[in-house]
């Protein structure tokens, strides 16, 4: 039962992917015209060439005749090699097409995955799904569709030509046959197994790679390198054991696939010796046989040795689509049913009770009743894994909250459309990420509405111009791989470059100035105030020092809104904000000390 219901899955998974190629038949039916033509010219050779000996060297010799007939063949030995190039290419580019297609669809369905997705998922394994597992798939249509159809027409125009020729001969030659089934049927049992194994390990390598080198300064600040390198080694000796299974089961295969079919010629000459004891006066020339029944074995058993291959082929790549259909299919994306593409932003926002956990009900955040509003800034404070970044997650839906509401004015945040509320909040975070790109493509994201005078303007306007300009080529510098090259406060202040030049409603600064020092903090803050102006800002900061001109700042203790209030209010109120500000300016003290 079990075996049926893969079974099942299997030909789901292989109907699923015959879908992709729908769009792209012409190419199906190109290649498979050229793979018809293969499949009549090259058992039909054979044929002629025995003919020819028979004809004209055993019976009658005529080197004319010869030699008319070499030519035909030389011309049809031709006439393959073109049907071969052109069927290689119509399936590759059947392949490509269709792989094209589906890295796109997955591509753009990993952009629509909420942030919970990528919180569970290793990076590696991402990338896996993006470019490895879809390359085997291509070799599904480039070398195994075609190729087993192929494969299977060349069996059974090979099969008719011998029976025509002579039925009894064929039967003793195909004796080894049955066995050779067998054969087939364990060797794909233990191929499947070998590459769901090794399917696994290219993951778990392309998870551990891509995290090490990530965080290599991690790991060579604390010297864990040779650590590290024996846990490399362990895995990449189980990713070559994986490549090995698949190696032993080849290795077995064809080595019994040669054996038989050595087999078959065996029969072959062992017959034709005895037939040509049992009937010395026949016409029939064993000699011309023998060649056409050499030749047509190799073509027999070849096929089905390819066929083998390209079962591999086959089997790999349904394993892989398996896990990229199994992906496409995930529900973990935001389910952005909001309708509504139009807001008054000079609203209050209102979060009316809001719960929000990040698994089950383990609460992050818990009865959240809160106003903020038009054009203020609100300041979020408290201790790390208070609730923070999760208010701001809440805000631009990277992340569904389970009870409550949030609104702005009397819009439900849910209603909006998703495109829509995030072209009108811009978020500046502790750690800017930056591409591996010109500072100006950094900042404009590849927006063609934004033109450089205009990021120009907003650098100048933030205090971010001068640095820009003393960096060779200046904003088409190059930043490196996350903006490695550049200060933790110059990619803050490209941050709030990005911010203004998209001029958004809300702002939200997310521990904007923890981590630079005390000059590019003072850049920052210039940035800060003139980045908030006319607009409704949301702060969250471990300086407190940076947030005391906020119109209202909330502290947050476990989930929960513990005070409310400005800057003096709260520190007149004597609780918890007092002490986190007493704490801080005493460490600020005791450090200028």
């Amino acid at each position: 039962m079990q075996q049926e219901k893969k079974a099942k899955i299997d030909f789901l998974v292989f109907k699923r992917l015959l879908h992709y190629a729908k769009p792209y038949k012409r190419f199906l039916v190109f290649s498979l015209l050229f793979t018809i033509g293969l499949s009549i010219l090259s058992p039909l050779r054979p044929s002629i060439i025995g003919n020819m000996v028979d004809e004209y060297i055993v019976k009658n010799p005529d080197a004319d005749q010869l030699l008319f007939w070499t030519l035909i063949v030389i011309g049809m030995l031709v006439a393959e090699g073109f049907f071969q190039y052109f069927n290689s290419y119509y399936s590759n580019l059947l392949a490509q097409s269709v792989i094209h297609d589906m890295r796109k669809k997955l591509y753009q369905h990993f952009m629509a995955f909420k942030m919970k997705y990528f919180d569970k998922t290793p990076i590696g394994t991402v990338v896996t799904r993006v470019v490895a597992d879809l390359e085997a798939i291509s070799e599904v249509f480039s070398q195994g569709i075609i190729n087993m159809l192929g494969d299977l027409l060349i069996l059974i125009t090979v099969l008719g030509w011998m029976f025509y020729t002579d039925f009894t001969l064929s039967l003793v030659i195909l004796i080894p046959i049955p066995l050779l089934l067998i054969a087939t049927r364990i060797f794909a049992k233990a191929m499947k197994k070998a590459f769901q194994k090794e399917r696994l390990e290219v993951q778990r390598l392309n998870t551990f790679v891509q995290e090490r080198l990530t965080g290599m300064a991690v790991l060579q600040m604390f010297n864990r390198q040779k650590v590290e390198y024996k846990k490399f080694e362990a895995i990449n000796n189980q990713h070559r054991q994986a490549h090995m299974d698949t190696i032993w089961a080849n290795s077995i295969f064809f080595p019994v696939v040669e054996f038989l079919s050595s087999l078959s010629i065996a029969f072959l000459i062992v017959y034709s010796a005895w037939y040509m004891t049992q009937s010395p006066s026949s016409d029939v020339s064993v000699t011309g046989n023998i060649i056409k029944y050499t030749l047509w074995v190799y073509m027999l058993f070849r096929p089905i040795r390819q066929l083998a291959d390209k079962f591999n082929i086959l089997q790999r790549g349904v394993v892989r689509a398996e896990r990229v259909f199994q992906t496409l299919d995930t529900d973990a994306q935001i389910q952005d049913e909001g309708t509504i593409a139009k807001c008054d932003f000079q609203q209050p926002i209102v979060f009316d009770k809001v719960w929000f956990a990040y698994q089950d009900e383990d609460w992050v955040l818990k009865n959240i009743q809160l106003t903020i509003e038009p054009n203020t800034t609100v300041a979020f404070v408290g201790a790390t894994g208070a609730g923070k970044t999760s208010i701001i997650n809440l805000l631009s839906r990277f992340y569904e909250y389970q009870k409550g509401q949030i609104r702005i004015g009397d819009t439900d945040l849910k209603d909006l459309e998703l495109k829509y509320l995030r072209q009108n909040i811009a978020i500046v975070l502790q750690d800017v990420f930056l591409f591996s790109d010109s500072i100006y493509n950094n900042i404009s994201l590849g927006n063609a509405s934004i033109t450089k005078a205009q990021v120009i303007t907003a650098a100048k306007a933030v205090g971010a111009h001068e640095f820009i300009m003393r960096l060779p080529n200046n904003y088409d510098y190059q930043v490196g791989e996350r903006g490695g090259v550049l200060s933790v406060g110059q990619r803050q202040l490209l941050a709030f470059i990005r911010a203004y030049v998209y001029n958004p409603h809300i702002l939200i600064l997310d521990e904007a100035t923890s981590s630079v020092d005390n000059e590019s903090e003072a850049l920052i803050q210039k940035a800060t105030e003139k980045l908030t102006v006319g607009r409704t800002s949301i702060v969250i900061a471990h300086r407190l020092s940076t947030i005391q001109k906020a119109n209202k700042i909330i502290v947050l203790e476990k989930g929960e809104i513990v005070e409310t209030g400005d800057h003096f209010s709260l520190l007149a109120q004597n609780g918890y904000y007092k002490k986190l500000y007493e704490k801080q300016f005493l460490n600020n003290t005791n450090n200028n000390d």
